[in-house]
């Protein structure tokens, strides 16, 4: 039978890397019989034999089709479908049985599926329902980019806030470069809002309702950092009692977003070079290589450029990820935009803290103004939460904070100036490098660098 169901199909039929498909049928010969029929098709299939099983997984990984039979035990096709589109899923249903009649058809399309096969079927009947779907699949997605390109500039990135003209080039930029699929670099000073960026990145894109994963390279250690990406299987190493799926896998069809990416190992950056090129993940201990469809955001505070002239930094990683290249631009080069941004923090954070919001003065807004900002819109943010709690917006002075008028001695550069308050909060903190990292808004691990480039001990 399956050699009668295996006749060749046409010729345009099959080539689907870019998507995912999930086979949920109790009959072992069926699903082996997809199984082989799609691995070389598509990115990635995967059969299960229950719903229960297809659950647990469609909540882990995206699909963007699932082949579901009707009979199943326990919970049937048609109620998972309707759990399925009752729970948002908006990918594809294509559903097949051996045992159906035209109301069971109609009603099957009334609530929800693509398309319904009979079984026994041909290879070629299932494949060109699956190509429909996908058809439609692009279509959906190439309207949203072009309802995107014409949407203008002018529409709100969110979480982009202020009208100064470094927004506003960022923001029209953001709108060029979202609905692409190319992999972007934010550059920017720490604090600047990096991870909010990518986040719209995502949200402006056609993956936006598929998973956006974030990943702190600088917080994971070298040891772990390839397990965490690519996963890993039972046995691999030491504690690795069972198997593992990678960052990459969880985030299959969406935006995975690699926070402070110059601080990857030389030796990891040549396997994450390895996996966005080919578009595959091998999981630490396996032979077998499981396909992605992920698009890369990467950030980094370094200039990855002088990084990798320097040796410290792969030139062709830098290349790879940097096809776009977007500049957060600081607070000090923003400072008209410090009372949209003291405004919107207010309205998040007041219904947070259950606190009313305070009155912002023009008084106010010139003494913030006055300020360097070394932690730039993190440390705003952080002062406005300070203050809420407070209920006054206290003197910066009095926060470990430095005026932004030059001493005594005469004029001095920005670096200088960042320098000079940096060390006075890392005092007034009693050395404490947390304390006086959450003081100035930046990570205790960039305080760290900034010191050792200063020439100042480790402290606690």
């Amino acid at each position: 039978m399956e050699d009668d169901r295996a006749a060749a199909p046409t010729e345009d039929l099959g080539n689907w890397r870019g998507y995912s498909v999930l086979i949920v049928d109790d009959e072992e010969g069926m699903r082996s019989f997809l199984e082989r029929a799609l691995r070389n098709r598509c990115g990635l299939v995967e059969a299960v034999a229950s719903v229960e099983l297809a659950a647990g997984l469609q909540s882990r990984v995206h699909f963007d089709l699932i082949v579901l039979d009707i009979a199943l035990p326990g919970m049937s096709g048609i109620d998972w479908l309707n759990e399925l589109r009752a729970n948002g899923f908006a990918g594809d249903v294509v559903l097949i049985t051996a045992f159906a009649d035209m109301e069971m058809a109609i009603n099957a399309l009334r609530g929800g599926a693509s398309d319904f096969i009979l079984k026994p079927f041909r290879l070629d009947q299932l494949l060109n329902a699956i190509k429909r779907c996908f058809e439609r699949s692009r279509l959906s997605r190439e309207n949203f980019i072009l309802r995107r390109t014409l949407a203008g500039q002018g529409d709100q990135v969110p979480g982009l806030v202020g009208q100064s003209e470094p927004v506003r080039q960022l923001r029209a930029m953001v709108h060029r470069v979202a609905p692409m699929p190319s992999t972007v670099l934010l550059a920017g000073e720490s604090g600047t809002g990096k991870e909010v960026l990518a986040r719209a990145l995502h949200q402006l894109s056609a993956r936006a309702q598929s998973p956006f994963v974030p990943v702190n390279c600088a917080a994971i250690s070298p040891e772990l950092i390839e397990s965490e990406l690519f996963g890993h299987v039972k046995g691999a190493f030491t504690g690795a009692s069972e198997g593992r799926n990678g960052l990459f896998y969880y985030a299959h069809g969406g935006t995975l977003f690699l926070d402070e990416i110059g601080e990857l190992p030389l030796s990891m950056q040549t396997k994450l070079l390895r996996a966005i090129e080919e578009r595959r993940v091998r999981p630490v201990g396996s032979e077998k290589e499981v396909p992605v469809d992920v698009r890369i955001i990467a950030a980094t505070n370094r200039d990855l450029a002088a990084e990798a002239a320097a040796g410290r930094f792969r030139q062709d990683l830098y290349f790879r990820i940097a096809v776009v290249e977007l500049r957060l631009p600081p607070l000090r080069e923003r400072l008209a935009d410090i009372p949209s941004l003291v405004q919107h923090f207010m309205a998040a954070l007041c219904s947070q803290l259950g606190v009313a919001p305070l009155a912002l003065t023009h008084a106010q807004v010139q003494r913030l103004s006055s300020y360097v900002w070394p932690g730039n819109v993190r440390e705003l943010k952080n002062y406005v939460e300070r203050s809420l709690i407070l209920g006054t917006f206290p003197d910066l002075g009095g926060n470990a904070a430095m005026s932004a008028e030059p001493p005594p001695e005469g004029e001095l550069t920005l670096a200088e100036l960042e320098r000079r308050h940096a060390l006075q909060v890392l005092d007034r903190a009693g050395g404490n490098k947390s304390e006086a990292a959450r003081r100035l808004g930046i990570s205790r691990k960039t305080l760290e660098r900034k010191c050792t480039e200063w020439g100042r001990e480790p402290g606690t």
